[in-house]
């Protein structure tokens, strides 16, 4: 295991508001991750790499070595699971929630719920806890159209401010989860580069404190 620590950082929105934090643990890429397609960079700490991958990618590369920590959504770590992670820190970053959503003014639906969403694991154990019985039709994207389009009566999805429900003709309805971002981290890495790695942990806190 080489003294380099790898992190893995989540592409997008979460990506925009961890720099500032890492950047606080002294660690900022030599150059503008934007403007690159490039998807490994090395850092102004010579023993810090950062890679840029989707979020639903990185508890897997965390969990099998690939990266030694890395940020992600707490909807990611509960739909994909997080076995081998250490989570040692809440960012407090990109907070929104995971809801339920249906068209206005929707009428309860008699026997079983057609519902489609990106979080297959979480709808299934939300539903079966509510004892509904539910139909789970899983989509990338665009989730919106399902209920407008007749392919489910109610969605799963992340909701930030609610206007593209509201565009939509959707509302938001029951709240399943708060979420926000977290630092997780390898066990393995956590025993061999711990020195380097609480360093960093700790950095981080002070910065999202």
């Amino acid at each position: 295991m080489s003294d380099t620590l790898t992190i893995a950082l989540s592409k997008g929105r979460i990506l925009k508001e961890t720099l500032p934090l890492i950047a606080a643990a002294g660690i900022e890429p030599l150059e503008d991750i934007s403007k690159s397609r490039k998807l490994i960079f090395d850092t102004t700490d010579s023993r810090v790499k950062l890679i840029i991958i989707r979020a639903t990618d990185v508890p897997t590369y965390v969990q099998y070595g690939g990266a030694d920590m890395g940020v992600t959504g707490k909807d990611v770590l509960m739909e994909h699971g997080a076995d081998g992670l250490y989570e040692p820190l809440d960012l407090k970053i990109a907070k929104c929630r995971l809801m339920t959503a249906a068209k206005k003014e929707a009428k309860p639906v008699k026997g079983r719920l057609k519902v489609a969403t990106k979080f297959v694991n979480l709808a299934k154990q939300y539903y079966a806890r509510q004892g509904i019985q539910a139909d789970i039709i899983k989509l990338y994207g665009a989730m919106e159209l399902a209920p407008i389009l007749g392919l489910a009566d109610e969605i799963v999805d992340i909701v930030d401010t609610g206007n593209t429900l509201k565009a939509n003709g959707l509302e938001a309805r029951e709240l399943i989860h708060t979420i926000s971002t977290r630092l997780v981290v390898n066990r393995a890495s956590m025993k061999m580069k711990h020195d380097h790695i609480q360093s960093i942990i700790d950095q981080l806190a002070k910065a999202v404190a």
